[in-house]
């Protein structure tokens, strides 16, 4: 049996003015033993370095150039030890028992799959901290959001329960649902390569019945680079990705009693996002030609997950309002 109780994985590309706090962070993770694993994605700064220096002990996997957050994160899963994994944003601070007061509620709680944190916006010095996630959430258009998002923390937030999903920030994902949900070896869709995996593997986790749970007394901090609804800062590349993957979720995911209940809200919602790519956004029209290349492959995994489906489609939809 492995002695780590948790495999912490940070995926590093030119990560050198935020990790440094992120390090320091986990030096004061109490009370749960852990590994550290860094998968660099071809980083040409200082990266590794500043790794080396907090953690001499860390697993390293070096990338010749960015393999994007999936593949990086499941070479990490796949080198891990630990009964239950981590993958960090070097963006985020997690305070002190972050970790252990998540790794005690999936101890608890042998029916959830993974557990999040409450994640709240840098800068921290002023009070009421604002809201980054308290978990993911989506609506009857299939639109995922992050719980809590942009808004002062009043204590509205304080109560542990059950969530759709963890915001892939700084999720604790149990070893034996990961192993459980992935398909032809990927724990992360590698399709996806970023933007809107998490909610592609919550949503899978729930279909094959694992639950998510929020405990409010794990505080971590993150600086958010994509925020929701502003698209303009995004690379053209990544813009790509977001799209794709919005109809990567709906294909893999959507069960038919989704699609007869909402499929109205569902298509006139996507009718405005092919209207504002025509219109505004047309280098991520190429998102429809690589789902359609691809198409194969997709309708693959959409098939091995309705194999595998073990939940009622009632409880599917009680989670989308």
């Amino acid at each position: 049996m492995t002695d780590f109780h948790v495999s912490v994985g940070i995926v590093t590309w030119n990560s050198a003015v935020h990790i440094p706090s992120c390090l320091r962070s986990l030096t004061l993770q109490t009370q749960v033993d852990f590994e550290l694993i860094v998968v660099d994605n071809g980083s040409i700064d200082e990266s590794l370095d500043l790794v080396k220096q907090y953690f001499s002990e860390a697993k390293v996997i070096r990338n010749t150039n960015n393999t994007g957050f999936c593949h990086a994160h499941n070479q990490a899963i796949q080198a891990s030890e630990g009964q239950y994994y981590l993958p960090l944003n070097p963006d985020v601070e997690m305070n002190p028992g972050y970790i252990y007061n998540l790794f005690m509620d999936l101890e608890a709680r042998p029916g959830f799959g993974s557990a999040a944190g409450k994640l709240l916006l840098k800068p921290h010095q002023t009070l009421p901290h604002i809201f980054d996630s308290t978990g993911l959430f989506i609506d009857r258009r299939r639109r995922q959001f992050l719980r809590g998002y942009a808004e002062p923390d009043i204590g509205q937030y304080d109560q542990p329960g059950e969530v759709f999903g963890a915001d892939g920030a700084a999720p604790l994902y149990r070893r034996e649902m990961l192993e459980d949900i992935k398909i032809d070896g990927q724990y992360f869709d590698e399709f996806f390569f970023a933007h809107k995996e998490d909610v592609d593997l919550a949503w899978r986790a729930r279909l094959l019945g694992w639950g998510c749970w929020y405990n409010p007394q794990a505080v971590a901090f993150h600086e958010r680079n994509f925020k929701p609804g502003q698209r303009e800062p995004i690379p053209a590349a990544i813009k790509v990705h977001t799209t794709k993957n919005r109809y990567l979720l709906l294909i893999k995911n959507e069960l038919r009693s989704g699609w007869l209940r909402d499929g109205i809200p569902i298509f006139w919602y996507d009718l405005q996002i092919f209207i504002f790519l025509c219109l505004f956004e047309r280098s991520s029209l190429k998102a429809f030609s690589m789902l359609w290349k691809n198409r194969a492959r997709v309708l693959a995994w959409r098939r091995e997950i309705r194999r595998r489906i073990r939940v009622q489609p009632a409880e599917m939809l009680a989670w989308f309002k």
